[in-house]
């Protein structure tokens, strides 16, 4: 019996250790980011993946920049980080940015397409 439970026990270790430990999904006039790190969200340095869908479709050779904010509180100042994204290919871009504290993050992602057509999609994170 107890040996049971520690093969289980290591099975789902194995079989969740590949899975993201941060993932979001925003959506706006039929455009899709999933945002995905594989590691959690932290102060300082962290990267994200964004896999971007116009109409259920990889979205390609677009132009990718975020934002990422903290409103200024009592005591506090505004802080903010703004980042490019660099594409990865079938509609994936990746973009590194530094958040100086904890809290509560705005971010607004910036798109825009091969076209011409913009897009600002609105999210928040807490670290």
């Amino acid at each position: 019996m107890k040996l049971s439970a520690i093969l289980l026990g290591l099975a789902l270790v194995f079989t969740t250790s590949g899975a993201a430990s941060y993932e979001k999904v925003v959506k706006m006039r039929g455009l899709k980011a999933e945002l995905i790190s594989q590691k959690p969200l932290t102060t300082g340095k962290n990267t994200i993946k964004l896999r971007l869908y116009k109409s259920s479709k990889p979205l390609e050779n677009a132009k990718v920049a975020l934002k990422i904010f903290m409103p200024a509180m009592p005591g506090m100042p505004y802080m903010e980080s703004k980042v490019k994204a660099v594409p990865l290919g079938n509609g994936t871009y990746e973009a590194t940015f530094n958040a100086a504290m904890g809290g509560t993050w705005q971010a607004h992602i910036f798109i825009t397409t091969e076209e011409g057509k913009k897009y600002r999609l609105k999210t928040s994170f807490n670290l």
